[in-house]
């Protein structure tokens, strides 16, 4: 398996090079977040997610990466893990999503992710295209989710989005933007 991933992986990187930073999400802060459903693991655990059900605890960070157990996406998972408790008193919720499917998402969920917070399976691509979030720098890469996250009120309207390949920026972004609304919404 370690050699199938290689090539990705070098690939990825070579994206992050070309792309040279951060650029624009397509859906912006103030659009109507798509809902969707989809299956999710987290601790290993499959479940249904369902993101008018999450938002009705909060805000939800949603964060589209790559593929999972390459080195940005388990680096990301790990930031995000950590972080997952300061989310959460932010009254904040967390879901990744990639194109993987569900049985590397179980076991992602577990090791990467640290039991803290779900991934999603989405390998017919359903979610990543409605949040314009497929992977389009690299020829030859298709059916993979670029790092892009969102932050999307309870109200299901986006309050802010980040793409960039590079995984540093993301889990500080998005936790910043959950703190500014919660300060709004005590």
């Amino acid at each position: 398996m370690k050699s199938a991933m290689k090539p990705l992986t070098l690939l990825l990187a070579a994206a992050g090079l070309l792309h040279g930073g951060a650029a624009k999400a397509e859906l912006k802060a103030g659009d109507k977040a798509p809902d969707f459903t989809a299956q999710a693991a987290v601790g290993g655990k499959e479940f249904t997610f369902s993101l008018a059900e999450a938002l009705k605890r909060g805000p939800v960070v949603l964060y589209f990466y790559p593929k999972s157990f390459t080195p940005g996406c388990t680096a990301e998972a790990h930031e995000f893990a950590e972080a997952a408790e300061s989310f959460s008193a932010a009254g904040a919720s967390l879901i990744g999503v990639s194109a993987d499917r569900i049985d590397t998402q179980k076991e992602f969920s577990a090791k990467e992710c640290r039991d803290r917070f779900p991934v999603a399976a989405d390998p017919d691509l359903k979610v990543i295209r409605a949040y314009d979030a497929v992977m389009v720098r690299v020829p030859g890469i298709t059916g993979v989710a670029d790092r892009t996250s969102y932050v999307v009120a309870p109200d299901g309207t986006i309050l802010y989005s980040y793409t960039a390949l590079s995984p540093d920026k993301h889990v500080q972004n998005t936790l910043a933007v959950v703190r500014e609304w919660r300060k709004a919404h005590p």
